[in-house]
């Protein structure tokens, strides 16, 4: 196997003389990126992350080809920068039974021109220092981590509830990304979910179709402050209720407009297991025709799902797509998250079943209120969100998600603020952003923690509410050294 290292090592340091200077930080935040890419296996997306020069010599199968050489090592474990200079960085990669050296290179658009993966020689005089050390049988011995011991119990304090069933666990913090399983997938199979299982996310879809939006307004197709009724139809803008009504105030909950709307299941079709997969298009605009808010808009907040459908459809009606074809287009597909999807396929063996105090019940199925809560997801590609979340600012997605964390309302009574989308509390010092969501069958949770670099997303398929475990885990994180 060496020889296959010092081999991808060789092709790929090329580009060594033509080094430019980078920051340090830049550097490790690429190498974050490359890490997770490589564990989940995708070739392909790093590849993405070179520069020109480097794809002009050297071709997305020849690095897809050696990159499947270096997987039967398993996942990187941990990473440890030894070395930076000029822009150059070399990190000692550890993996379950070996260690390989990388040397990773970033020009000043923040691509990599050089990567190299070598056999890792380690310093003769640390070596000895650690053999001394392993020989010394009066050195305490540590059998967990303390962080994932006490996440373990935080976790099993939750599955242990009656009703619970399975919980999946991503964690980002300083670049290192961790994935915990617990509980069973159907009460009494003894399985644990697994990194492709399939989730409801519920409400944290909110803070997709905010990103959306913030898109729109990066690209400056619309202004937040823009009135809806602009783009609603004749008959529905004419409503007098909706005229000062802007996209900040959806997506703020300061709109005035009421949880659900007062039609949501008085159709014929309305069926209670799944209360919003016959709520189409008509449907909404036949209830805002004559829709009142409860308060003028921009002077108080109150959470809104219907503001939410709305602000989806509205989405789909600017950009003259379905929802669902410019969320791939916008966000999933770029940020390769191929299983998450607004309606899983039944067949699918990832998708698991969901449960309502014990008993199985529909995963629920949306249409126009597919923009408050429809998208079904896995841990791994929520990872991919969220490292792309912690991220600095520097591509059209970056920044549109940056801009739904910007402060657009204070909630006095809660002492939180809310951007587009996300609720922000101080939380030891530290903003935090966060969502929950909730079916009748699924629980879920997400977090950032920008000034560290960090995110926290929790997922169940019970109803019983993960937040009080998250709001746990997202301070074990924030302790964490």
């Amino acid at each position: 196997m060496y020889k296959i290292f010092l081999f991808l090592g060789f092709l790929l340091c090329v580009q060594f003389s033509s080094a430019q200077s980078a920051d340090e930080k830049v550097n490790r935040a690429l190498y974050n990126q490359i890490e997770y890419l490589f564990n989940t296996q995708q070739a392909d997306s790093i590849y993405q992350l070179a520069n020109t020069t480097f794809k002009a010599q050297i071709s997305e199968e020849q690095l897809s080809t050696m990159l499947q050489q270096l997987y039967a090592l398993g996942n990187i474990k941990n990473a440890e920068r030894l070395k930076f200079e000029r822009g150059i960085a070399s990190y000692r990669l550890d993996f379950d039974t070996e260690h390989l050296l990388l040397v990773l290179g970033v020009d000043s658009t923040n691509r990599y021109h050089m990567i190299s993966f070598q056999q890792y020689q380690e310093d003769p005089k640390v070596a000895a220092a650690k053999e001394a050390a392993l020989a010394d049988t009066s050195a305490p011995m540590v059998a967990k981590d303390p962080f994932e011991f006490r996440l373990e119990n935080i976790a099993k304090s939750y599955t242990q509830k009656a009703n619970a069933r399975s919980l999946a666990i991503g964690i980002i913090h300083r670049g290192k990304v961790q994935k915990f399983f617990f509980g069973e997938t159907e009460k009494g199979n003894k399985t644990l979910p697994t990194e492709e299982s399939i989730y409801e996310i519920a409400s944290v879809t909110k803070t997709f179709t905010a990103t959306l939006l913030a898109d729109l307004v990066e690209r400056q197709v619309i202004s937040l402050d823009d009135s809806i009724v602009k783009f609603l139809p004749d008959s529905v803008a004419k409503n007098p209720a909706l005229q000062k009504i802007t996209f900040r105030s959806l997506a703020n909950h300061t709109s005035g407009l009421p949880r659900l709307p007062d039609n949501w299941n008085t159709a014929g079709s309305f069926v209670e297991a799944d209360p919003y997969a016959h709520y189409n298009r008509k449907s909404l605009f036949s209830y805002l025709r004559h829709a009142k808010l409860d308060h003028e808009p921009e002077t108080q907040y109150a959470y809104s799902n219907v503001g939410y459908g709305l602000l989806g459809e509205l989405i789909a009606i600017i950009s003259k797509k379905p929802f669902d074809t410019y969320l791939k287009e916008t966000l999933t597909t770029p940020l390769f998250m191929r299983a998450t999807e607004l309606k899983a396929d039944p067949k699918n063996p990832n998708l698991l079943k969901v449960y309502q105090d014990g008993a199985a019940v529909p995963m629920w199925n949306w249409q126009a209120m597919a923009g408050t809560g429809a998208i079904k997801s896995t841990i791994n590609d929520m990872l991919r969100y969220a490292i792309t979340q912690v991220a600095a600012p520097e591509n059209a997605i970056q920044r549109a998600m940056a801009a739904t964390k910007l402060f657009t309302f204070y909630i006095p009574e809660d002492n939180m603020d809310i951007g587009l989308g996300w609720h922000t509390n101080l939380l030891e010092d530290q903003n935090l952003f966060w969502h929950n969501g909730g079916t009748a069958g699924s629980s879920s949770f997400m977090a950032i923690i920008p000034d560290e670099r960090s995110a926290v997303v929790v997922l169940s398929n019970s109803n019983v509410s993960v937040d009080e475990t998250a709001m746990a885990i997202v301070r074990e994180v924030i302790r964490k050294k």
